[in-house]
């Protein structure tokens, strides 16, 4: 019955509107005849022939064309509208990157859908199409996915460009996502951020998906570097490589690559490093409280299923070697390197290579390709040369000074340097 009345209802509603229209047009059209022909319309007899009141048909006769068919309605977002325009604007920028932005730094945002369509509406961007691709599914606990989002640059609040890169993997299954924030994306940080991704997760997958990363695999050969293949066989996993020019075989992992570009609004609004670092921590955790367009819950939900099926981690011995190992540091001209707000010496054969350091018992311990090449202690000064590491760089530049001399001018400007460092 209800049924019957609300359909009832609808076609007498669409009913009523179409005699309403096609009265208001004969009526406009009677008004017009009866001034081509100068001929003074009367309003109430009119209104008793049509239905309608008297100053209604004054209305019309006067130019009124009744009201507009769509009213251009404020949106609560036009106040944003600008800054809106700017962020969405942004090199790699996404809606959703920029709502998740807004959202957090404004009470008033609505829903991401009304976020969407205004910025539609308005044609803030131009619509993108999209290759069809076909999803597939793997077993629990059977693949890592993992993958670079390569040279990022952002700028702080003071102008301060930050280049770096983000690993991130996701778990082929529950589609559960892991961003890790790294300087440098070498074999040494490969590694150490699996180990940090699997420790997250609480256990290791049968296998790792990733493309033909120059770090860990011989591009000429097509196979892994030894040291990599050494190393999942101490961690436990099977690594594998996509098909070339075949991303898609990896696609889940590179639809988090597209959550990165959450960042770009986020530029120009930290300070620090470490501003950064928990920025990134906070949209990894957005990201997957998200649901899941293809499995329809949010990718933390159901990795509460899939964690059963991980296997247990290795022994805190051959993680903390491979975690150890994984600090990778450039060396800047001066024959420097910072680590954790510091800068260390090292010998000036070492200047613009990547070195790698083992922070332990408050000592620094200094690698280049497996090989020990200084020892520091970790210090709260903010330059720390050694004497002979400065001495060879003072000597390579004053070439014409005698040995007495290069030992005098070390031994001031190191006693500068220190007192310098100390404030």
């Amino acid at each position: 019955m209800n049924n019957f009345v609300h359909s009832f209802c609808y076609t007498f509603n669409i009913y009523w509107r179409y005699d309403v229209n096609n009265k208001i047009n004969k009526l406009k059209q009677e008004l017009m005849v009866m001034k081509v022909n100068e001929i003074k319309p009367n309003y109430s007899k009119l209104g008793r022939l049509y239905g309608l009141d008297r100053r209604t048909i004054k209305k019309y006769d006067d130019g009124y064309e009744g009201k507009p068919i769509n009213r251009n309605k404020e949106s609560k977002l036009d106040k944003y509208r600008e800054d809106i325009n700017i962020k969405i604007n942004l090199p790699s920028a996404s809606i959703n990157g920029v709502f998740q932005y807004f959202k957090e730094n404004y009470d008033d945002i609505g829903t991401y859908s009304n976020f969407y369509k205004y910025i539609k509406k308005h044609k803030l961007i131009e619509n993108k199409n999209n290759k069809c691709q076909l999803r597939y599914e793997t077993e629990y606990g059977k693949q890592l996915q993992f993958d670079w989002k390569e040279d990022i640059k952002m700028y702080n609040k003071y102008g301060e460009i930050f280049e770096f890169n983000i690993f991130s993997a996701t778990l082929s299954a529950s589609r559960l996502h892991i961003f890790k924030y790294s300087k440098y994306k070498t074999r040494i940080d490969v590694q150490r951020c699996l180990i940090q991704t699997f420790q997250y997760i609480g256990g290791i997958t049968e296998e790792t998906l990733t493309d033909n990363m120059s770090s860990i695999v011989n591009t000429k050969e097509k196979k892994f570097h030894k040291e990599f293949i050494s190393f999942t066989k101490d961690i436990g996993f099977i690594p594998k490589k996509c098909k070339p020019k075949h991303p898609y075989t990896k696609g889940k992992d590179e639809s988090c690559n597209r959550f990165i570009n959450w960042l770009v609004p986020y530029n120009g609004e930290f300070e620090t490093e470490d501003d950064l670092i928990k920025i990134i921590e906070k949209i990894n955790i957005k990201v997957n409280q998200q649901k899941n367009e293809t499995t329809g819950v949010s990718p933390i939900l159901l990795f509460q299923k899939e964690k059963e099926y991980l296997k247990p981690l290795p022994n805190d011995k051959i993680i903390n070697l491979y975690l150890y190992d994984t600090v990778s540091v450039k060396v800047s001209n001066e024959s420097l390197f910072y680590y954790k707000g510091s800068k260390y010496s090292v010998p000036i054969k070492f200047i613009n290579k990547s070195l790698n350091i083992r922070d332990e018992n408050n000592k620094l311990y200094v690698y280049y390709n497996k090989e020990l090449i200084t020892i520091h202690n970790k210090s709260e000064n903010y330059i720390n040369y050694k004497e002979e590491h400065y001495k060879e760089g003072l000597t390579s530049i004053l070439k014409n000074k005698e040995f007495d001399e290069i030992e005098e001018i070390t031994k001031r400007n190191l006693e500068l340097i220190n007192k310098l460092s100390e404030v």
